[in-house]
């Protein structure tokens, strides 16, 4: 028996929609890259973009346990000296509320070019609203505990 590896052009991706209101920011990252790298599907090759596409809806409503929202740091660098700029996760929520989610994804994903081209598939809403129902995305509810 051989193992079958997929090719770019014969994988079918799908649009999934999962919602993140009241959900613990690391579990469901975990669970939003797995399927961004469509470790579900069984087809799965490592080195091939076999994932879906995934839409997460209402972003501000996510949960961090514990004292989270005013210990975790965010840092970015202008590349500068002196350039580096650090906001805690509360301040961040309140200016761009879907950066906490797409970092914790970004994080999660292979880094080179097979996850810039993975990270492209995420689209974050703050609301409950997306301009994406041509697409008919499927809601997926993601297993585990809610805060």
């Amino acid at each position: 028996m051989t193992t079958v590896h997929a090719k770019k052009g014969q994988v079918k991706q799908r649009w999934l929609l999962v919602d993140a209101q009241d959900r613990v920011l690391g579990r469901m990252a975990t669970e939003v890259a797995s399927l961004l790298r469509g470790k579900r599907n069984p087809n799965f090759t490592p080195h091939v973009d076999t994932g879906d596409f995934v839409v997460v809806v209402n972003a501000e409503k996510v949960k961090l346990t514990g004292k989270k929202w005013e210990k975790k740091m965010y840092y970015d660098h202008s590349g500068y000296t002196g350039g580096l700029n650090a906001r805690t996760a509360e301040a961040v929520r309140a200016k761009h509320p879907t950066e906490i989610i797409r970092r914790a994804v970004k994080g999660m994903l292979p880094k080179g070019p097979l996850g810039y081209e993975t990270i492209r598939k995420l689209k974050i809403y703050a609301g409950p609203d997306h301009p994406h129902e041509a697409q008919q995305p499927e809601k997926i509810e993601i297993e585990g505990k809610k805060a």
